[in-house]
């Protein structure tokens, strides 16, 4: 099965209140489009926290192995694939340079172990570009975090 994963997080602060918007997207033998969204707010994250667990929110709701592309204006969540950086952190043992540990440690694995059983591709897209299904994941993720800020 084919899916498209769009995802989107946001922060109030940095760190700060912050959550997540994700849409999974198929379309089924009958060509009938198939949608489902998810989207969380936490009271105390970052931006590049919810970007990670936007992406990990939708592949472990997969079920059964897919071929996933995910849709993401997260550089830091595509370009740590597709230019190769987890491949380089994890052969130095999550590190950036000699000393740097990399950020997020416990999320990029547990990113690593969503991906597993799929076929997983990335796309970066640009923010508020007026992209349907990323302004939409922007929406999830903004009045995810406003609602965390509202209960504070």
């Amino acid at each position: 099965m084919n899916v498209t994963l769009y995802s989107d997080g946001s922060s109030r602060g940095n760190p700060g209140p912050g959550g997540y918007g994700t849409i999974l997207e198929y379309i089924d033998s009958k060509g009938i489009l198939h949608s489902r969204e998810y989207s969380e707010g936490f009271p105390e994250t970052t931006n590049n926290r919810m970007e990670l667990l936007g992406v990990i929110t939708g592949l472990e709701a997969l079920t059964k192995p897919c071929k996933v592309e995910v849709i993401t204006d997260s550089k830091y969540v595509a370009d740590a694939f597709n230019k190769h950086w987890v491949e380089g952190w994890i052969k130095k043992d999550w590190r950036r340079g000699k000393s740097d540990e990399v950020k997020n440690i416990d999320l990029w694995l547990r990113l690593l172990n969503a991906m597993n059983p799929h076929q997983v591709s990335f796309t970066w897209v640009k923010g508020h570009a007026g992209h349907p299904q990323n302004e939409r994941c922007d929406k999830l993720a903004t009045s995810a975090a406003d609602s965390i800020v509202k209960d504070i």
